[in-house]
């Protein structure tokens, strides 16, 4: 089932590999978390959309919005990743249990073997999700894809993280009664 703008999301507690331990209903931002799940070292896409995350992520914390980008990757894994993104600003967590990956919404993928960029892909793991997590533990806005690729753009994100803070916009998709 899909997650519904204006409820709770499911519980997420987490290791990072430079920030301790990420828990989100222990989160104070002034508006939102970004939770940003990625597929994994494996993932070239990914690496280069967590570059564009780590850059911006003083522009979303200007916003009122603090980052993660999580996988189901072990902290080895991880740890490669930040260092391919230069992750500093950007909160890297690891050991996502699949279950909880699917408990947002998530797909999962068996392992194809070695990517592209010579890594071997997990036996199983996550595909991408992106969540804008309310201070009050509510979804705000949810991307959710089966593949790697067309992802949120961050940069649009924080334009209309402008136009939602100064209008007070609703999080929308909120309706579940009969159509």
């Amino acid at each position: 089932m899909s997650l519904i703008p204006r409820q709770k999301v499911p519980a997420l507690a987490l290791e990072t590999l430079a920030h301790g331990r990420f828990d989100l209903a222990a989160e104070t931002p002034d508006f939102a978390t970004l939770v940003v799940f990625y597929r994994g070292l494996h993932c070239p896409i990914c690496a280069t959309y967590l570059k564009e995350l780590e850059r911006l992520t003083p522009a979303f914390a200007e916003r009122g919005v603090t980052t993660l980008a999580l996988s189901s990757d072990d902290r080895e894994r991880a740890e490669a990743m930040a260092e391919k993104i230069g992750a500093q600003a950007l909160r890297i967590g690891y050991g996502l249990p699949l279950q909880v990956a699917r408990d947002w919404g998530l797909y999962t993928s068996a392992g194809r073997g070695t990517t592209s960029i010579g890594i071997e892909e997990p036996e199983l793991f996550s595909e991408p999700g992106v969540f804008l997590v309310r201070t009050d533990g509510t979804l705000y806005f949810a991307s959710v894809q089966t593949m790697p690729f067309v992802r949120p753009h961050f940069q649009e994100m924080v334009g209309a993280l402008d136009f939602v803070r100064k209008n007070d916009y609703p999080a929308r998709g909120e309706y579940t009664g009969a159509v």
